[in-house]
């Protein structure tokens, strides 16, 4: 049932029709839990919030897919306008950005273009970006762009890695050589078992080993999990190996394991939150339901409330 539960809100993910109606009538049915809030303001708003508790924050200005080169135009600005006002606000931050939205799917050129005026305000300010790993038909193409842009900003960008996928041991070893600052997720796309380990257990087990390949080869680790169990093994792993805290940090999403990421922080280690906001939230909040069935509940809890 909750293998069906997940291929189906999966699926739901990618319609567009609606995306458009999520958009036009804002955030509802519990979504707001996980999104916080639809401007910019919001977003200043929950960072300064987060940051006072002790918490990083990575923002994502949300939308993925755009067709047209307004829309990727207008993506990029919005990401430009968020890292000014961040920088305005003096918090702690960075930014993680989806290269769909920025024009991948229309031309991988005017796309480079986008994220290089990005990653240029970011650095003027100090502030480092993220680039998130999308479903598998982006794959190569967001390596091919993201080393063109580390070559000339490998202090001020990093990349997202997806556990799940055949190909990522190989991705690991290679960008660990190059010292690359990775976020490493478990996946939240639906994919075929031609790329991508159908079993959670098999996902598992190479989210463990790619993070500790990562966490000794050098270069910066986002350990991007919920899973107490992986979160267990992670601290006692590199106190074993001796990994200071300055080169790894765990990370979880706004409106989940709030007090997790509290305790964590009482207890030293370095916790960042992955702090989605604007009106284009309706992919992101599908994947969410997709991960846990508790999600779900909550939402129909919401739903029902007087």
């Amino acid at each position: 049932m909750e293998a069906i539960m997940r291929n189906l809100f999966l699926t739901m993910a990618k319609s567009q029709t609606a995306n458009r109606l999520a958009k036009r009538y804002g955030l509802r049915f519990g979504a707001q839990r996980f999104v916080a809030g639809e401007s910019i303001q919001h977003a200043v708003e929950t960072t300064k919030r987060l940051n006072e508790q002790g918490l990083k924050v990575t923002l994502d200005h949300l939308g993925e897919s755009v067709y047209t080169r307004d829309e990727a135009a207008q993506a990029a600005a919005d990401c430009i306008r968020t890292l000014d006002a961040i920088s305005e606000a003096e918090q702690n931050m960075y930014l993680s950005i989806k290269l769909t939205q920025l024009g991948l799917d229309i031309d991988e050129g005017l796309c480079l273009d986008h994220v290089k005026k990005i990653v240029s305000r970011a650095a003027e300010s100090g502030y480092f970006v993220r680039i998130d790993m999308e479903d598998y038909a982006h794959n190569e193409a967001t390596f091919r762009l993201f080393h063109k842009l580390h070559a000339d900003f490998p202090n001020q960008i990093g990349l997202a890695i997806q556990a799940c996928l055949h190909k990522s041991k190989q991705d690991i070893a290679e960008l660990g050589k190059k010292g690359v600052n990775v976020r490493l997720v478990k996946g939240a796309y639906k994919e075929s078992p031609e790329v991508a380990f159908p079993d959670k257990a098999d996902v598992d087990k190479q989210f463990i080993d790619l993070l500790e390949m990562h966490l000794t080869s050098g270069g910066f680790t986002a350990i991007a999990t919920h899973d107490e169990t992986v979160i267990t093994h992670i601290k006692q792993f590199v106190t074993e190996q001796d990994i200071p805290k300055e080169r790894y940090e765990f990370q979880m999403l706004y409106g989940i394991r709030t007090q997790l990421q509290l305790d964590l922080v009482k207890e030293g280690y370095p916790v960042r939150v992955y702090v989605p906001f604007g009106t284009d939230w309706y992919a992101y909040f599908m994947r969410r339901l997709a991960e846990r069935p508790a999600n779900v509940n909550f939402v129909l809890r919401s739903m029902f409330k007087k």
